[in-house]
This record gives structure tokens, sequence and C-alpha cells, in this order.
């Protein structure tokens, strides 16, 4: 999870990202349980405490994010 959250953490910080209602470790766990569970977004949401896009929205950029990033 750390190489993920690193890697969000990057993005944020290159992109000049505004506050996020999840941390970057926090926002890696959303999209690795959504990876790994399969849930709903409403499901993930509910277990994060969160909105469901939030948690729909950091899943959907995060994916590719991590798939060019270099481990």
């Amino acid at each position: 999870m750390n190489p993920a959250a690193r890697t969000i953490r990057v993005h944020r910080k290159n992109t000049g990202s505004r506050w996020r209602r999840l941390d970057p470790a926090q926002q890696a766990l959303l999209v690795l349980v959504h990876l790994y569970k399969g849930g709903t977004f409403t499901q993930i949401a509910a277990g994060f405490d969160v909105g469901t896009t939030t948690a729909w929205r950091p899943t959907v950029r995060s994916i590719p994010a991590s798939t060019n990033a270099t481990v």
C-alpha cells in the first residue's frame, strides 16, 4: 500500500491538488478494497464514511496512475 500512497502523494504535489477528504493512504486503501472486493461504490463509501462520489473519483483516477507507476 505504501507505493500506491506514495504515488498518490507525488501526483497531488505535482498537480497542486487541493485538500481532499481522504489522505493518500486512505485513498490507496479505498482503491485496493474496490479492486479486491469489487463492491459497489455505495458500499465502499459507507465503509470509509464518505460520499459515493468521493469513493468513485479517487478509484477512477488512481487505477490508471498506478498502472503507469514504476514499483
